[in-house]
């Protein structure tokens, strides 16, 4: 009887047996799932191409966290000569107000890529805020999926940007010294030559030309002459006489009489 009893607890504690290996097996076979699962997850990143005043990091990280974890945000500064157009424009027009830092893009990394994508796809041209007093109400996402777009390409990017800003302001102030240069040295040349021109010993830089003699300078030297004066009244008075012809022509309605062919008459000198 001990014999059978002892058989019957040994068949009882087999299956239980049996069934602990299978459940430590199953265990493991979760655990390792669960670890590839996690070896396989890959961050996404999504762009944000339009981001409202008074908008911050603070505010994009609450309203995604609710689809899932996510990891850094980082938001463009707009320029400061835009801020600063924005400040001269609100002085001119009257108003007092005080402007905030706002962003022009950014970029939100999701832990897993998958709900990045089904976060673009989904919140894409919706509304930001879903409350009737939110801000953000009457704004909609403009949100897009970076395909095999990494953290480290984001920061090459912008460290690009900040070199390629740093080589233009160095261009602009070189060419502004150079400016300032030319200029002193153009106000270091005029103040020299305004000094040396009351110098004896400086030769005259001066143009000279000939003007071509007037009308009344050809008269008054023909009239130096000797004989240039009675020449010059027998002249004129000819003028006159022919002028005096022509118009006694015009008025009786006689023919114009015929000049002579013969030359005014000289007189000569004893």
């Amino acid at each position: 009887m001990e014999a059978e009893e002892s058989e019957k607890a040994a068949t009882e504690h087999e299956p239980l047996k049996g069934t602990e290996q299978t459940l430590d097996a199953e265990e493991e076979e979760e655990e390792q799932e669960q670890e590839e699962s996690e070896a396989r997850v890959v961050p996404g990143i999504v762009y944000l191409g339009h981001i409202p005043p008074r908008f911050r990091p603070l505010h994009v990280r609450n309203l995604l966290s609710a689809y899932g974890e996510v990891g850094r945000v980082f938001f463009q500064a707009e320029d400061r000569f835009v801020r600063r157009k924005k400040k001269a424009a609100a002085a001119a027009g009257g108003k007092k107000r005080s402007y905030s830092k706002d962003y022009t893009e950014g970029w939100v990394e999701f832990r897993d890529k998958r709900i990045a994508k089904r976060v673009a796809a989904s919140l894409h041209n919706t509304p930001m805020g879903a409350r009737r007093r939110s801000p953000f109400r009457y704004d909609l996402w403009n949100l897009k999926y970076l395909h095999r777009f990494t953290w480290s390409h984001l920061s090459e990017h912008l460290a690009f940007e900040r070199q390629v800003r740093r080589q233009r302001l160095r261009a602009e102030v070189a060419q502004a010294k150079r400016e300032t240069d030319f200029y002193l040295q153009s106000v270091e040349r005029g103040q020299r030559f305004l000094a040396a021109d009351g110098d004896p010993a400086r030769p005259d830089g001066s143009w000279t030309f000939a003007q071509r003699p007037t009308e009344q300078e050809l008269r008054a030297r023909k009239a130096a002459r000797p004989g240039g004066r009675e020449r010059a009244r027998l002249a004129t008075a000819q003028d006159k006489a022919r002028s005096n012809k022509g118009l006694l022509a015009r008025i009786f309605g006689a023919p114009p009489p015929s000049e002579s062919m013969e030359g005014p008459s000289v007189v000569r000198d004893s």
